[in-house]
């Protein structure tokens, strides 16, 4: 609409500004802001080309102390990848014949690799280039499910090793069991065969870490688990699934939570079936009572929360490996951490910090764009990160099926939220560069809301109880690098979702590359609070210009309105008018936002089918603008059998904004 006025009105600046406030709800002070950099600009995503007829479906990626590669594959086989930071690196087949390796390990002059029933040890004892001593270090028992993945293994400080094994996935895909002992454990594991059980309450615990001589771990969304997060694994710690809880009272067990201490105050779903006499997918009901695990840890202390959440859709679907970034490397962010995730084929980034001994932080986005579904990550000698990739049966926004890739920082800072930190009245931003103090120092700036996911035997969560925070007030200090704000509402145990839209830098008037942080609030630290004295309380944003006020209601509040812009104003109604008559379908460019902003293009893309279906082939089902909108809200999977994730319950996408990507997915019914 506003396009189509003539090139004279757009010489008039302020005019044509005046009628977007007017049209748009956007602030004179949204104006003055430049387009924000993007993370594309400052980490680039490079290929490792491998050999024609060579299948890498990593499972494990480890770099030897010569800077070469270790890559094993789902396939079984394990390739050492001479010179791979360079244009043309050097594919050597080291193993094969060995069963979905999902993780590889070095230790002196062996590589050591978790296959789906063992932990085996590969020799090169001939030094031929070639494993000719393939040993059992220590074997697990198998039903033969397709879902009894393990991984690992992690090496200790002491030398042992540790890896993690998934629950069984039975026909019915949305309740895990544990069929086989220690299925939805950690076990530590000596190089002479001695097993010791560590930990429970795993679901598909696929990104096992050893950060600074710590266990940690990420999980899968599903039942019991509402969301992805990054986690300490101590042990005899309960981790949440009840699964495997059936094998916490063999003799070696550290474990002393029982499914009874769970099921008593938290029961699972009944069991239904359908007139067939399959068994029925439970639905998350909006209006029942539920559980947190917060609430639950009262009853079952060893029952461990997450140290930081990744929330679902947002910062993956299927998160994986975590590493450290080494100092000198990728800049102001050393000394963090990067989590790699499957289905949206991304890296996260992760701040932690421990508060009365318990670790908590924030998750930020960090690189989007991989072409597969990232399981493995590891760091080369240059400083640049490796990515192992897959999503054969997983699914993954990437359209490539396999592959490595690697992720170079050119040296140039972005301008970020370097780290989030708890305040006793709120939380501290440290950036990455000096803020402009005009636009740190407003209110409007801000926003903060706190929410968390249920804990149920229904698949996955909504977000749920969500609240907004008010910011009363914020401190900005004196080189600009930090920003104190006071927030009210702060509740234990919850994720605050901290938004900066209104941040600029200092130098060159920039916006944030990722303006959200993801503060999972364990607990609120003890100390000194800000006095409103101290701080500004400005906030432009009160009485702030809405969509809804006419163009003559903003030109008053602002600059006087000329009579060429009443002209301008006149048409633009009339025009405005003429379109609602005609009732066009929107395009993709009017709901492209509304997508992004609720994490649909984390699994479906208009044309080509991702972790879920396309966008077209959802229209040629024929919906109803009404069902679409129910099916956002209320999934039906059954609908899709051939996905195998299956998509969370969506209420919280507000009914105006699910009807308009509604009416989107219907215009295309006719899309070839």
């Amino acid at each position: 609409m506003i396009y189509s006025l003539k090139n004279s009105f757009y010489r008039n600046s302020l005019a044509f500004m005046l009628i977007t406030v007017a049209i748009t709800g956007f602030t004179v002070k949204g104006w003055s802001q430049s387009e924000s950099a993007k993370e594309e600009d400052y980490f680039k995503i490079m290929r490792v080309p491998a050999p024609e007829g060579v299948i890498l479906e990593v499972g494990g990626l480890c770099t030897l102390p010569n800077g070469d590669l270790a890559a094993t594959t789902r396939r079984g086989d394990v390739f050492i990848v001479e010179n791979p930071t360079s244009q043309h690196p050097f594919f050597r087949k080291f193993a094969t014949g060995m069963h979905e390796v999902l993780g590889v390990a070095y230790k002196d002059g062996a590589l050591y690799c978790a296959q789906r029933g063992e932990l085996t040890k590969l020799v090169d004892s001939n030094m031929d280039g070639k494993a000719d001593v393939y040993e059992t270090v220590y074997a697990w028992p198998i039903t033969g499910n397709y879902h009894e993945y393990s991984y690992g293994p992690k090496i200790a400080a002491d030398g042992s090793f540790f890896v993690t094994l998934n629950c069984t996935c039975p026909p019915a895909w949305w309740h895990m069991r544990s069929l086989a002992p220690w299925r939805g454990w950690a076990l530590r594991i000596q190089e002479d065969g001695s097993m010791e059980p560590w930990a429970a309450g795993m679901r598909s615990p696929c990104g096992i870490s050893m950060i600074d001589d710590q266990l940690f771990y990420t999980d899968n969304q599903g039942d019991w688990v509402g969301s992805g997060s990054v986690m300490p694994i101590r042990k005899g710690a309960f981790m949440g699934h009840p699964a495997s809880l059936v094998w916490a009272n063999m003799p070696n067990s550290p474990v002393k939570v029982r499914q009874e201490d769970i099921f008593s105050k938290n029961p699972p779903p009944p069991i239904e079936f359908d007139k067939d006499g399959q068994e029925i997918k439970p639905q998350n009901s909006e209006t029942k009572k539920f559980v947190t695990e917060f609430e639950m840890k009262k009853d079952v202390p060893d029952l461990q929360l997450p140290a930081v959440w990744l929330p679902h859709g947002i910062l993956g679907i299927s998160n994986s490996e975590i590493v450290k970034i080494p100092e000198g490397t990728f800049g102001p962010f050393a000394g963090q951490l990067l989590v790699g995730d499957q289905g949206q084929s991304m890296i996260d980034r992760v701040f932690m910090e421990k508060v009365n001994g318990e670790y908590q932080g924030a998750s930020f986005a960090f690189r989007s764009g991989f072409q597969s579904g990232i399981v493995r990550l590891t760091w080369a000698k240059d400083g640049s990160l490796f990515a192992g990739e897959t999503n054969r049966g997983w699914g993954s926004a990437g359209e490539a099926t396999e592959g490595i890739q690697r992720l170079v920082w050119n040296n140039r800072i972005p301008f970020e939220m370097r780290a989030v930190r708890a305040m006793p009245d709120g939380f501290e931003i440290e950036f990455t560069k000096p803020v402009n103090e005009k636009y740190a120092e407003d209110l409007s700036s801000y926003s903060v809301e706190s929410y968390i996911y249920k804990y149920q035997g229904v698949y996955g969560s909504p977000p749920v109880n969500t609240q907004k925070c008010i910011v009363k007030g914020v401190k900005v200090s004196d080189d600009g690098m930090k920003a104190r704000i006071i927030v009210d509402n702060l509740r234990r145990y919850y994720i605050h979702t901290i938004t900066l839209n209104g941040i600029q830098d200092q130098e060159n008037s920039n916006s944030l590359v990722h303006p959200v942080a993801y503060y999972t609030l364990n607990n609120i630290p003890e100390g000194a609070k800000l006095a409103l004295a101290q701080v500004s309380t400005k906030n432009s944003g009160k009485g702030k210009i809405s969509a809804t006020t006419s163009k003559r209601e903003a030109s008053a509040k602002g600059n006087a309105a000329s009579a060429d812009e009443d002209k301008a104003d006149a048409g633009i109604k009339k025009s405005s008018a003429k379109a609602a008559t005609q009732a066009k379908a929107p395009t993709y460019d009017d709901v492209k936002n509304l997508l992004q902003k609720n994490t649909c293009l984390a699994c479906h893309n208009a044309n080509t089918r991702q972790v879920g279906p396309a966008y077209k082939d959802v229209a040629k089902r024929k919906y109803t603008v009404a069902q679409i909108i129910q099916l956002i809200h209320n999934p039906k999977p059954e609908h899709w059998p051939d996905y195998s994730t299956p998509m969370p319950p969506m209420p919280q996408v507000p009914n105006e904004e699910a009807r308009k990507i509604a009416e989107w997915i219907k215009s295309l019914e006719k899309s070839k």
